[in-house]
């Protein structure tokens, strides 16, 4: 039920409808718009979300063209002919063709869409539109296949449009006939014409006309009787009459009377094709309902895009769970003017099923109302809303509003009496279903009285168990929400240091109105404001005071949680990190520690066969000194070099390139795969000579090598620095500071570009020009679109409009 009739228009919602409308390329798909209306019903409501929320990724797929042109309303010339013996004309056939192509085409792109993406657009039936639901005696045809049809008139009609001259032997026949006497009727008239020319009774540069369907000679009045012949017509100015010469009258007669049966068997053939159309009337009527139904969808789901709306969970129960809400015409004004919206966060639930809204003048409480008004009442029209992902929708089976002036001097009702009225219809008809929408509620009398009267109304509708978005100026409205279970209260914010809203509702606290705030403000004098205060005492000035306080420690603690919630996240994500890292050093020394292992073992065997080597040759001797003190010496040997190669394992590797690496030392860069000698050491880096680059590593990074090597190295590295200095140079003596890509295909102007920035950085230039055109701007936003992933750009804009505009991208570099 919806309370009062006029609620559409006081929350915006025919504004709505009139924007649909114009997305619509057909005449039924705007009777769809006009016959949506507002369902409690889950499974509808579900069905009508889902599969506008499948269309809107349908236009959204730039893969998939939905055809939803050549859409015409056919009823009436459908209705005239199914009268025995009345037929369709030329342009008509024309029309229905043209609809059934269209209603063919979009056949054809349902059932080719994925089932697993769009089971319901894949399935979608003319049942669904509003106008078969009230025909019910309409026959419905769920393949509406004109395929016979269409081919018939095709026969009969080219392509534009026009009766062929084939369409039957006879209009053949007839057409033959007509364009053989034509020319006769032109060969002869032209030959009198000639020789009026030459006897001088017309002008050199006149030729044959028709008047009244007939060809005739334009002849001056003192000639008409030379030339002779029937006068057929005469120019305004009276200076010349047109001649049918007497020797083609005859000629001409024959003309009029082919033309006359190329008529009538035009008309025959139209009765006949006709004949086939009538007991057809009912399916097309049918795919007209089908057509009208898809281009409602497809019109949903476009004004979806422009709002940036989706699919919220949808659940039986009355609940509103909004989250980054917006007022979507709101929200497109402000797009125009380039600013920006706030959200609005509000939950309506089981707990609290009121929200109490107070705060300054034009701090945005109607706002919150009519937004939470407009979306709920635009997805229980079926309709995608602007919110977030995560929010969450119920279903109500009652909307009551009451906002603005309703004074009426036909029914001598006061604005107030009008409120009272509202009220009263409330208070009798709400139910645990009702959303209840109240805008300055109690306003309109004396405060004291019409507070109480707006308190107690409030306690009845909260036994109800209705559901309501409430605003209100009244303390005491304030003190009963903190009070009532089900009732929570919320404020406006508003900026005590700028002194201007902030449009942003919080929840738990009621609001100030910053009365003595913006009256200050607005340079009401001092002695009046500070008279005001007296009035109205310091018990309520204090309670306005704490009000403030409270709203203006709301924000700081809400600053300070934000801040801590991105502190929390960013040491999140670098204990992410140094977990992630630990793992890998962890697994790394696993690796190593086995690799010791396994090289130990193997030491530990060729040590062990060579003792038993020693012990053999010791016992083959016989154990001569000289043979045995050699034998032990090797011995010793070998245990040295095993005790040093096992000190050698448990040193880190980075400790021992330490070790090695000293000034004056050859090192090479291990990371760079270059040589270089060391100048100066720390206990982590190494001043290293590159050639002439001088520049501080990592002793992680650095190898002790040779010195030959690092001579052969250097070598090569200076030559590569000539050959890639000389390339520099001749870069630079060539290179251009704008790009021209236009004709280009996108792979191959991407590409161009992303060389062209390679040159720019490599010649050191800080500015250059991509000129890409207008055109369909296609091209320009694949660059535009790519330039923020190249290192090297600082930042792009259009070319000033004298110089190009938007045909030219400028981008800064780095």
């Amino acid at each position: 039920m919806i309370y009062p009739a006029g609620l559409e228009h006081k929350i915006g919602f025919d504004h709505i409808r009139t924007m649909l409308k114009a997305l619509c390329n057909f005449h039924l798909g705007k009777e769809e718009i006009d016959d949506m209306t507002f369902s409690a019903s889950y499974d509808e409501v579900l069905y009508n979300i889902s599969i506008t929320q499948e269309m809107l990724v349908a236009v959204s797929d730039q893969s998939l063209n939905i055809p939803t042109t050549n859409m015409y309303d056919l009823r009436e010339m459908l209705s005239r002919i199914r009268i025995e013996g009345l037929f369709l004309d030329e342009t008509e056939l024309g029309t229905l063709r043209k609809t059934l192509n269209a209603q063919k085409q979009l056949n054809t792109f349902l059932h080719s869409l994925d089932t697993e993406r769009f089971p319901l657009l894949k399935n979608v039936s003319v049942v669904q539109s509003s106008k078969y639901r009230k025909q019910k005696d309409v026959q419905l045809s769920e393949n509406f296949d004109f395929s016979s049809l269409l081919k018939s008139i095709d026969s009969i009609l080219d392509k534009f449009g026009h009766i062929k001259d084939n369409a039957s032997p006879e209009l053949a026949r007839i057409r033959r006939e007509l364009t053989a006497s034509q020319g006769s009727v032109s060969r002869a008239l032209n030959s009198i014409l000639r020789q009026a020319q030459a006897d001088g009774i017309v002008d050199k540069d006149v030729s044959p006309t028709l008047r009244e369907g007939r060809l005739v000679i334009p002849v001056p009045p003192m000639y008409k009787r030379k030339l002779g012949g029937i006068v057929h017509d005469e120019s305004a100015s009276g200076k010349t009459v047109f001649i049918e010469p007497t020797a083609v009258v005859e000629a001409n007669n024959h003309i009029r009377e082919l033309e006359n049966d190329e008529r009538r068997e035009i008309i025959c053939i139209l009765q006949n094709i006709s004949a086939l159309i009538r007991p057809q009337i009912p399916d097309i009527l049918d795919s007209q309902l089908f057509l009208g139904y898809i281009d409602f969808l497809h019109a949903k789901a476009l004004f979806a895009r422009q709002i940036n709306a989706i699919a919220p969970t949808i659940q039986r129960k009355p609940i509103i769970d909004l989250h980054d809400a917006v007022h979507p015409l709101l929200w497109m004004s402000k797009q125009k003017e380039g600013k920006q919206v706030v959200p609005l966060n509000i939950r309506l639930d089981g707990k609290y099923r009121i929200v109490l809204i107070s705060g300054p003048n034009a701090g945005g409480k109607s706002v919150c109302l009519k937004t939470v008004a407009l979306l709920q009442y635009m997805l229980q029209c079926g309709m995608l809303v602007p919110v977030r992902e995560d929010s969450r929708m119920g279903l109500f089976a009652d909307m009551f509003i009451d906002i603005g002036d309703e004074q009426s001097i036909e029914n001598d009702l006061s604005t107030y009496s009008s409120h009272l009225l509202n009220m009263k219809y409330f208070v009798k008809h709400s139910n645990p279903a009702t959303l209840l929408l109240i805008d300055e509620f109690g306003t309109g009398t004396e405060p004291q009285i019409g507070g109480a009267i707006a308190q107690a109304t409030l306690e009845r509708l909260c036994q109800s168990g209705a559901y309501g978005v409430i605003t209100t100026h009244y303390q005491n409205l304030k003190h009963f929400a903190q009070d009532t279970e089900g009732i929570i209260n919320g404020a406006m914010l508003y900026d005590r240091q700028k002194l201007e809203p902030l449009f942003q509702l919080s929840i738990g606290k009621p609001g100030s109105s910053f009365a003595i705030e913006i009256a200050r403000k607005t340079g009401l004098p001092e002695d009046i404001i500070r008279k005001a205060q007296d009035l109205v005492g310091t018990d309520y000035t204090d309670y306005d005071k704490h009000l403030q306080d409270i709203a203006r420690d709301r924000r700081y603690w809400e600053e300070k949680r934000r801040q801590i919630h991105e502190k929390e996240k960013q040491l999140n994500e670098q204990i992410a990190h140094y977990e992630a890292e630990m793992a890998k050093i962890k697994q790394t020394r696993r690796e190593l520690l086995e690799q010791a292992r396994e090289q130990a073992s193997s030491l530990l065997q060729k040590t062990n066969a060579t003792i038993e080597q020693t012990i053999r040759e010791i016992k083959e001797s016989q154990a001569e000194k000289q043979q045995t003190r050699q034998a032990r010496e090797k011995v010793e040997r070998l245990k040295a070099k095993v005790e040093k190669q096992q000190n050698h394992r448990q040193q880190p590797s980075h400790n021992n390139k330490k070790q090695n690496i000293e000034i004056g030392c050859d090192v090479r860069v291990t990371d760079r795969n270059m040589n270089g000698i060391v100048l100066e050491l720390t206990d982590k880096k190494a001043l290293v000579a590159i050639g002439d680059i001088k520049t501080w590593i990592a002793l992680a990074n650095l190898e002790r090598v040779s010195g030959q090597a690092v001579k052969k190295a250097q070598n090569i590295t200076i030559r590569q620095l000539n050959s890639a200095a000389t390339q520099i140079h001749q870069r630079t003596l060539t290179f251009k500071s704008q790009l021209d890509v236009r004709g280009m295909r996108a792979d191959e102007a991407l590409q161009a570009v992303t060389y062209f920035l390679d040159d720019a950085t490599m010649v050191g230039a800080h500015e250059v020009r991509i000129l890409h055109g207008t055109g369909n701007g296609i091209l320009r936003q694949l660059i535009r679109q790519q330039l923020p992933t190249y290192p090297q750009v600082a930042s792009f804009r259009d070319e000033h409009v004298d110089f190009g505009g938007a045909g030219i991208t400028i981008v800064e570099l780095n």
